[in-house]
């Protein structure tokens, strides 16, 4: 039952940790190409190598 007291505040500062990681992501628009999605998919060409 010891352990408890060490695995529950570690548990809990690890989802915050990873919580105000996704908002700076948020923040810093990592997740903003609506564009590029929606016309990447229609192409037919092969994203293996990048374009020059």
């Amino acid at each position: 039952m010891e352990v408890l007291v060490i695995l529950i505040p570690v548990s809990l500062g690890l989802g915050a940790l990873g919580l105000v990681a996704f908002f700076w992501a948020l923040k810093s628009r990592q997740f903003d190409d609506p564009e590029g999605d929606r016309n990447r998919i229609l192409t037919e060409d092969y994203d293996d190598h990048p374009k020059s």
